[in-house]
């Protein structure tokens, strides 16, 4: 996206105020674990990490926690406690987080520099549908959704920073 159609903080906040993601709600909590679940079946008990972009209810920080990892929560806009930036993490999780992200290679270089060595980055997104256009796909209609990626993308930010990329489509080194 072009960085002058960049929505303000301000803007991305007020939109973000209007989410509903209730921490009791069973149908959020399902959708998160989607991402939760495998996560936890790959991590050692005592492990901890960092949800970036937690959003105003951190709903995935709470269900981590409740299988017995300290998760800790960072959003720019709702909890910007930068001091959490300057920590390593045995994981960093970001749910729904890297569309949002006005620039991008800053922002993986960042979640690349918070994880320990071996450490897992676990990511939900959506990649544009190789079988729909771009101006079809419902995912651009939302205004804070501002970098999209593609499966290949993936393979490449895999490879730049030497990471296992593994998705609900196989796993590829």
């Amino acid at each position: 996206m072009d960085r002058d159609d960049l929505p303000s903080l301000d803007e991305e906040r007020r939109i973000y105020s209007h989410h509903e993601n209730d921490p009791s709600d069973r149908r959020y909590r399902a959708f998160l674990d989607r991402l939760a679940a495998p996560l936890c079946a790959r991590l050692s008990p005592g492990m901890s990490g960092l949800d970036y972009g937690a959003d105003p209810g951190p709903t995935l920080a709470l269900m981590l926690g409740e299988r017995g990892f300290l998760t800790t929560s960072w959003d720019p806009l709702f909890e910007p406690q930068d001091d959490l930036l300057d920590r390593r993490y045995d994981f960093v999780i970001c749910t729904e987080v890297v569309e949002h992200f006005h620039r991008p290679r800053v922002e993986f270089d960042r979640l690349a520099s918070l994880l320990r060595p071996g450490g897992w980055l676990a990511i939900m997104t959506q990649w544009q549908p190789p079988d729909l256009s771009f101006q079809q796909w419902h995912y651009v209609r939302d205004p804070t959704h501002v970098s999209f990626y593609a499966e290949r993308t993936f393979d490449w930010i895999a490879e730049k920073y030497g990471f296992w990329l593994e998705s609900q489509r196989g796993m590829s080194p």
